[in-house]
Formats: structure tokens, C-alpha cells, sequence
């Protein structure tokens, strides 16, 4: 499928992907650093990306905070021929929903 610019597109298998989880795990550290704060990357839940001078991602994730698990929303924006990397905006959602153990 190509991508279409300013189109809004799901990212496919991104809960397994390692791009998408080092752009998580990069949101949560820039965050930290940001906010003196000590979230802990647990998990992407989704990734949507865009096209635009490079390519927006909008990815929810799992991080734990003072471990209590929490869900969040970031915007990072990547243009890999400049290696730029930038998060966009970071914010809380909600509590994540709790994990059953079957």
C-alpha cells in the first residue's frame, strides 16, 4: 500500500515492531528528561503514521508510573535523512486497563 501524503494510516504489526517501540521508548525518555519525571516504557498498544516532511507517528503506549500503569499518546516526527528525531506531544490518557491472566 503506498502512502499518501497528509493521509493518517495504521501502522501494520506495530506492536511488534522494533521501530515503532524505539519511537515509544524514545517519547518516554524525552518525557523524562522534560518533566524530570521516571516513566517506564511497558508497551505499544497502537501506531498510526503520516506523511509530511518526513513522516509524523502517532503512537499509544503503555508506561508505568510509580507503578501504576498508564496509557499515553505521542507525536514524534522523524525525518531520517536529516537524522532528526523530535516528540511532538507526549500526554496522558488514562489508566491502562488491567490484564487478564488467562
Amino acid at each position: 500500500m503506498a502512502a499518501i501524503t497528509g493521509g493518517i494510516q495504521d501502522v501494520p504489526g506495530s506492536q511488534n515492531s522494533l521501530e515503532i517501540e524505539s519511537l515509544a521508548r524514545f517519547a518516554v525518555e524525552d518525557y523524562n528528561k522534560k518533566e524530570n519525571a521516571l516513566l517506564e516504557f511497558q508497551k505499544v498498544i497502537s501506531a498510526k503514521e503520516q506523511v509530511v516532511a518526513g513522516t509524523m507517528y502517532y503512537i499509544t503506549l503503555v508506561a508505568s508510573d510509580g507503578g501504576k500503569k498508564k496509557v499515553y499518546e505521542a507525536k514524534i516526527w522523524v525525518k531520517p535523512w536529516l537524522n532528526f528525531k523530535e516528540v511532538q506531544e507526549f500526554k496522558l490518557v488514562g489508566d491502562a486497563p488491567a490484564e487478564s491472566s488467562s
